[in-house]
């Protein structure tokens, strides 16, 4: 069943997605990870990868399409990788540039976001990123990520020295942010407390 949102449909990775994931892989733009790799990534990598997972009740994290609901595009990807059950996990994002700016990109963001806190438990959650990428700070602030490890100067990135940045979002501050929703699961502290 896929994860709905305001403006977005999370749903399961399937074949023809590899092409895409391929095409934004390999755009220096999309890609915006901690350097800048060349365009080295290919379909058929991708189609590898996709064709290489194995079934499992107990995934360690998914890729998802995002499928923007006004147009029915795949405006682009949100993953949860490295889940350690009821405690955390790690997030990425890649959105398209056809739709930066649309508010694709927080509607996904938040609708995993729901998911991992609401339905898989996790006390924290995730992100890489780095200083020369304002757009992905700046959408993670507006989730209530805040900056958890700097690592000075770690990235060399289009003739520049960066940071590379580590966001983590708590389950207390998700819930605190979020007054509409009731965090059903009950604080651990105070429960080895018996409070």
């Amino acid at each position: 069943m896929p994860l709905e949102g305001d403006l977005v449909v999370l749903r399961e990775e399937r074949r023809g997605d590899q092409k895409l994931f391929a095409e934004w892989r390999n755009d220096l733009a999309t890609q915006a990870w901690g350097q800048s790799l060349p365009p080295s990534f290919t379909e058929e990598m991708h189609v590898k990868r996709f064709e290489a997972m194995e079934f499992s009740f107990k995934p360690a994290g998914a890729r998802l399409p995002i499928v923007h609901k006004a147009t029915g595009e795949v405006a682009g990807y949100i993953a949860y990788t490295d889940l350690e059950p009821r405690l955390s996990a790690s997030i990425g994002l890649v959105v398209a540039k056809a739709f930066w700016g649309t508010r694709v990109g927080l509607d996904a963001q938040e609708t995993l976001l729901r998911f991992l806190f609401s339905e898989l438990g996790l006390r924290v959650v995730h992100l890489w990123t780095h200083s020369g990428n304002p757009r992905a700070v700046g959408l993670a602030e507006k989730s209530g990520f805040r900056i958890t490890v700097r690592i000075r100067e770690a990235v060399y990135k289009n003739g520049k020295l960066l940071d590379t940045l580590a966001m983590s979002l708590t389950r207390d501050d998700y819930y605190a942010r979020r007054p509409e929703l009731t965090d059903a699961l009950p604080d651990p502290v105070r429960a080895l407390r018996g409070v």
